[in-house]
């Protein structure tokens, strides 16, 4: 403990950049967030373009902007949730950078103004329309760090907090996909409801996998569904969320013109990505926990690329 205590000690010394370092490879690593966050806009910018029937892609520098404004999206809503979070992670979950010294929520706050201040500068200076959907996504992200000013009815209704704080990645969504139509001036297209859909439910996905764990592996005031539902009805409802964003993908596809291959394609994914639930279901391992969290990120990504991103690049080096 000793020697635990004197590694913190130093580890919370160092310079803020040093320990800004730090944070982001736990809590928000920015080479694994900002690649799937990059798939995550690339596919809402190509997946509207290919609805509405147009060719090419938008102006790399607006996309690139676009990427900036939505990976640092994401990364508020982290500081948001360690805000928000505080009191039950210095409770239980003393480990993490915030309740070990390792970053103060004060310096995080500087982080967050800074990062708004620069969403706000590229925005406003480059792609001023683009403002009017980021404002809204903000607010509801204020909302979010504020629980809906019901933090005690939601901490006991669990489901609601969940399908709530949901909303931010399909808002997120809107603002990507935003690149193309609003700044283009014309009416998003229809079938961008059900890609939003997709979001919303991986995000579900994401959600119930990275907290299902084996008995061995619960802990003391982390709240999982394999305890609240148990260790069969957790991986259950894992595959269900799974298989209402699949038929949400199929249709997307359907919107998009995209043939049966899309359906072969989204169809062999999801039989793959079950695959850890079941055995979950039949052994309870920690390492088909582990597979069913990473078979939620992979699922994620896949959607995501089937729906806009591979059919874009393949439109793109079909035309060179």
């Amino acid at each position: 403990m000793e020697v635990a205590m004197n590694g913190n000690k130093e580890e919370n010394s160092l310079p803020l950049l040093h320990r800004l370092y730090r944070y982001q490879k736990e809590r928000f690593p920015l080479l694994g967030h900002g690649l799937l966050v990059v798939a995550f806009s690339f596919s809402a910018v190509s997946y509207s373009r290919i609805c509405r029937g147009v060719s090419g892609f938008i102006p790399w520098e607006t996309f690139l902007i676009g990427v900036v404004t939505t990976v640092t999206l994401f990364l508020l809503v982290r500081i948001f949730d360690e805000h928000k979070d505080a009191e039950d992670d210095a409770r239980y979950r003393k480990s993490l950078p915030v309740p070990r010294g390792l970053i103060t929520l004060r310096e995080l706050r500087k982080v967050g103004v800074m990062v708004i201040l620069l969403q706000i500068g590229l925005n406003a200076w480059f792609l001023p329309k683009m403002l009017i959907i980021y404002i809204a996504v903000m607010a509801y992200l204020c909302l979010m760090g504020k629980e809906f000013f019901i933090v005690d009815w939601l901490k006991k209704h669990q489901f609601w907090y969940v399908t709530s704080h949901m909303f931010i990645i399909p808002l997120i969504d809107i603002y990507a996909s935003g690149l193309d139509w609003l700044l283009e001036g014309v009416a998003a297209p229809k079938g961008l409801l059900f890609f939003f859909a997709v979001s919303y439910m991986n995000g579900i996905v994401l959600e119930v996998g990275r907290k299902i764990r084996a008995p061995k592996d619960e802990e003391t005031g982390v709240l999982t569904y394999t305890h609240q539902l148990g260790t069969r009805r957790a991986p259950v409802l894992w595959m269900g969320m799974l298989l209402v964003t699949l038929v949400l993908a199929i249709v997307a596809a359907h919107y998009a013109g995209y043939g049966l291959q899309a359906f072969v394609v989204l169809s062999v994914t999801f039989g793959l990505c079950i695959v850890p639930a079941v055995f979950f279901v039949r052994n309870q391992s920690a390492r088909a926990a582990k597979g069913i969290e990473v078979s939620s990120g992979l699922w994620t990504i896949a959607m995501y690329l089937s729906l806009g991103g591979i059919p874009m690049v393949q439109q793109l080096l079909w035309s060179t």
